[in-house]
């Protein structure tokens, strides 16, 4: 999942840096910003005992939920063409499945 998520972020760096200006500097960076904020909590997560996992797991679902609206405006706006939105939405939306399981096995595990 972590490599799902770094390589989207790979992507996002080269798609970053060709958003308008007026994009770039705003919504841009919070993408850019969230991005790093959701490898961090994947990261963080995955090295704690299971008992601590679950919090980190659901601040994770709300960055990458919240990233994805982000760049589904950025492509309603005209920022990002067609083709970059549907390379960038393809792994974001792997890397939810999957976070939505985790949460749901450490749920489960946990009751």
């Amino acid at each position: 999942m972590l490599e799902k998520i770094k390589s989207a972020y790979i992507l996002w760096h080269g798609y970053h840096n060709i958003l308008p200006k007026t994009q770039r500097y705003s919504l841009g960076n919070r993408v850019d910003k969230l991005f790093i904020e959701l490898i961090e909590a994947i990261s963080t997560a995955s090295f704690l005992s299971r008992e601590e996992k679950l919090p980190y797991v659901r601040v994770s679902i709300r960055k990458l939920d919240t990233l994805k609206i982000l760049i589904m405006i950025l492509w309603e706006t005209e920022s990002l063409e067609n083709n970059q939105y549907i390379t960038l939405s393809t792994p974001l939306d792997e890397a939810s499945k999957m976070l939505g399981g985790w949460s749901r096995q450490l749920t489960k595990t946990l009751k």
